[in-house]
């Protein structure tokens, strides 16, 4: 039997099984890739809000990724919380090493608005980490930190674009899905301009969207997909995952990844 195509996500670990980590690994899987991770943090996170967390080792992360690129090798990779300015300036030196295509979800909040990245660690994800990226997908609030646009409507989308390609990711993915109206998201690679509209559904159970949504990408990019088929592709199983979403705790659940499988 042939094995399917390898994603490796480099990112936090959600102990709620939401996001991070945990939320990667059930898309890959979703989506018929088979998972591998480094992990670069460790949470203490619920529904309610993120309780604690403590990053790994730079030596534990560099091993971690080692391990599996350098034995079972890697299609495409994700990076999601990298926590400090040392663990993103190591995570940029080992995207270095593969020619995998690299989708970066710059994580610098959580769904509850807990910081998850260093303030310091800004400019060498900007430095270091976008020139890696094969597309990088920052929701409003990243998109605030790391270009100092604040978006307020659609009109401000491309502006906001060409600033973050500006520091040498080759696609953009502009998230608008903090803007009212319905979930409508941007990408872009300068040249061309890929709209994507979904309907907005009415439920609060939507943390991990934009982990999901990352790992989506990379996913169906290791299946072979163009930039724009993959986030298209990834932007419709998101959907059907918000739509799908269930309580979990006493605050914000996560989307339903197995929502294809399971209904």
């Amino acid at each position: 039997m042939q094995a399917p195509p390898r994603v490796l996500t480099v990112a936090g670990s959600d102990s709620g099984g939401g996001a991070g980590i945990q939320a990667d690994l059930k898309t890959m899987l979703a989506l018929g890739t088979h998972g591998m991770s480094v992990i670069t943090a460790v949470t203490a996170q619920n529904s309610l809000g993120v309780q604690g967390a403590w990053e790994l080792p730079a030596e534990a992360v560099v091993r971690q990724f080692r391990s599996v690129v350098d034995d079972i090798g890697v299609q495409a990779v994700k990076t999601g919380m990298l926590a400090s300015a040392p663990l993103v300036e190591t995570v940029a030196a080992l995207l270095g090493t593969t020619t995998a295509p690299v989708v970066v979800d710059p994580v610098g909040v959580s769904k509850h608005g807990d910081p998850l990245l260093a303030a310091d660690a800004l400019d060498v994800l900007r430095s270091d980490l976008l020139p890696a990226a094969t597309v990088v997908t920052p929701n409003l609030a990243e998109v605030a930190q790391l270009t100092g646009l604040t978006v307020q409507s659609e009109a401000d989308m491309p502006r906001a674009a060409e600033l973050l390609l500006a520091h040498g990711p080759r696609w953009a993915l502009i998230k608008g899905g903090h803007l009212p109206g319905e979930a409508v998201d941007l990408l872009t690679d300068g040249d061309e301009l890929h709209w994507l509209r979904a309907p907005r559904h009415p439920n609060r159970h939507t943390h991990g969207t934009g982990c999901t949504l990352a790992a989506a990408t990379a996913s169906r990019l290791a299946l072979g997909d163009s930039v724009p088929e993959a986030v298209a592709a990834a932007k419709e199983y998101v959907t059907g995952a918000i739509a799908a979403g269930f309580p979990l705790g006493a605050g914000i659940g996560p989307v339903h990844h197995g929502h294809r499988v399971q209904g």
